[in-house]
């Protein structure tokens, strides 16, 4: 069997390697050029590869390919493959193959890398054979050839699950909903709904779907199509006889006439999305048979994701907060939503067409000052110039955190929310947030 894998970045070459432990003949291409760490490896393992070109020859006489996620269908190589009728999958579809043990998926706009670190810790604290991959440190793939016997935990993207076909996660959760990524799925939000909802596709009525019953979205696409899966929803705001509600400042949450109750207080991670990531995670938790008191302790301590709301420093009593990773609107909301003290924003960086509306009544309530962080400021400075009395516009990281370091006051906080990506000015909101952190230690 031929594998042509596109894209040599983690999820490609993780799938090269595993590839070539099952026996197949493995070539890899790239488009554009290959990280040097990468190269290595595919060196040491003898997979032949090519970057800066695709060879459509040598794709096209493959059995199957497999494409990184951040490859759109519209590219030319891969309009080739499909109408020459050969399958493509994603890297989790090809893995999901060889995987010995359940996984639990978890998917949504905003919130999943925290639930998936924060569900991770949880199993892990109680001592089962558990590893944590998919959209998050390293390839399922790769992590397969290894230890084909551990359960996964899986951040799942809309991209990953657009390529799968048999996957199956045991326990599926959806966060939230919110149009994200929309480029990607012909500007229609439903496109997008739909790729999210394909992590429930292939589940049985012995499977589990934990879901957002506050979120009108998901709420209104199960009403009109059927699962399969057992549903267990989460809620901040209405009672649930089976799955997890919040009542008295307390969480509880109950499977099968098993209660758990957690006091938020001692949850480590703040802000009202954070309960709800606590929630999915309790409910994973104790579907996996997890002791109570190892939920509430694992909760507990907790370190929290990095670039997510991540407490970087408090200088001259100021807190600094790095929240690097809202890379859309909806992810700000709750960033702005969690902050109870008077806030220096730093917004910008590339637009994906973003409606800041919603931020309109937190700004109004919480932010003293606006910090442009981009390329192009312009729709930022429309939306905010009449609600706050401060905007300065900024082109680097260290000029904006010395500006934010100059405007607050004791007791007050800078915020790192930029609801935009980041490519104007950074590689990546990884380097957006290092950045960030640098400059913080800095001043």
């Amino acid at each position: 069997m031929k594998i042509a894998i596109l894209g040599g970045g983690e999820s490609g070459v993780g799938t090269a390697l595993l590839a070539k432990q099952k026996g197949y003949e493995v070539f890899l291409s790239d488009f554009g050029l290959i990280k040097e760490k990468y190269k290595k490896v595919l060196e040491e393992n003898a997979v032949e590869w090519e970057e800066g070109t695709h060879t459509e020859e040598r794709i096209l006489a493959a059995d199957i390919v497999m494409k990184s996620p951040g490859i759109p269908d519209k590219v030319t190589i891969v309009k080739a493959i499909k109408e020459k009728g050969i399958p493509v999958v994603s890297e989790i579809e090809f893995a999901y193959a060889y995987a010995q043990n359940i996984s639990i998926g978890i998917t949504g706009s905003n919130g999943k890398t925290t639930t998936t670190l924060l569900t991770h810790h949880v199993l892990k604290e109680a001592g089962l054979n558990i590893g944590v991959a998919g959209n998050i440190g390293d390839s399922f793939a790769e992590q397969i050839a290894v230890a084909p016997d551990k359960i996964y935990v899986l951040e799942l993207s809309s991209f990953q699950l657009d390529g799968i076909e048999t996957y199956k996660p045991h326990i599926a959760v959806i966060t939230n909903l919110s149009p994200d990524h929309l480029d990607r799925y012909d500007y229609k939000y439903e496109n997008y709904i739909e790729a999210k909802f394909r992590i429930t596709k292939n589940q049985t009525e012995e499977d589990f779907l934990i879901y957002d019953d506050d979120d009108e979205e998901i709420k209104k696409w199960l009403s009109t199509h059927k699962v399969k899966a057992q549903l267990v929803p989460f809620s901040l705001t209405k009672k649930l006889n089976q799955g997890a509600y919040l009542e008295d400042n307390n969480i509880r949450s109950m499977i099968n006439d098993e209660k758990v109750i957690i006091p938020i207080k001692e949850i480590a991670i703040e802000g009202k999305h954070n309960v709800k990531n606590a929630m999915a995670a309790t409910l994973v938790a104790q579907m996996m048979k997890v002791r109570k008191q190892t939920i509430r302790e694992s909760l507990s301590n907790f370190q929290g994701a990095e670039h997510r709301l991540e407490k970087v420093a408090k200088i001259n009593k100021v807190q600094y907060i790095n929240d690097s990773k809202a890379t859309n609107v909806n992810a700000t909301y709750f960033a702005l939503e969690s902050m109870n003290v008077p806030t220096v924003w730093i917004v910008g960086g590339v637009d994906k067409g973003n409606d800041y509306d919603e931020l309109m009544a937190f700004v109004h309530e919480k932010v003293k000052a606006i910090i442009c962080l981009g390329i192009d400021n312009e729709k930022i400075k429309k939306a905010f110039s009449n609600v706050v009395d401060i905007m300065i516009e900024t082109t680097s990281m260290n000029e904006a955190v010395k500006i934010a370091s100059k405007i607050a006051e004791e007791g007050e906080a800078v915020l790192l929310s930029p609801a935009c990506a980041s490519f104007d000015l950074f590689t990546s909101y990884e380097d957006r947030g290092h950045q960030f952190k640098e400059a913080v230690n800095n001043i």
